[in-house]
């Protein structure tokens, strides 16, 4: 299994180093191993959790649900079906925003529309 410093987990994760330590204090990443001089040393394992993390934070999961699924996964096996609901209800929230922003697509749409056809009429000849 590869290992990877705090510079290097940022860069592979997309996450600052302060974002980071930020995450190990409130919990949402936790047995973070040290190496002999006292620094967080990031495994493969990690990079997938983070990976996870910023897909959820990605998609406006708010942070103190990141912290009870990041509680739930370390239950093990008897959280399977909390850790299932809680998902599913955040892909429902996904899908609202995603209809909600498909409405306010539309109508950026009509307005470049009636930019394109006003700019159209002050080129074309008469």
């Amino acid at each position: 299994m590869s290992s990877y410093s705090p510079a290097e987990t940022a860069e592979k994760s997309g996450f600052s180093i302060d974002t980071l330590r930020y995450y190990e204090k409130i919990g949402l990443l936790s047995d973070i191993a040290r190496n002999a001089s006292g620094r967080r040393v990031f495994s493969d394992d990690d990079l997938a959790w983070l990976h996870m993390l910023r897909c959820l934070r990605g998609t406006g999961m708010p942070i103190a649900e990141m912290l009870r699924y990041s509680e739930l996964a370390r239950g093990g096996g008897e959280t399977f079906q909390e850790r299932l609901e809680l998902l599913q209800d955040h892909d429902r929230r996904v899908e609202e925003q995603i209809a909600a922003l498909r409405v306010q697509q539309e109508q950026i749409r009509m307005k470049i529309a009636y930019y394109q056809d006003m700019t159209a009429c002050e080129i074309a000849p008469v």
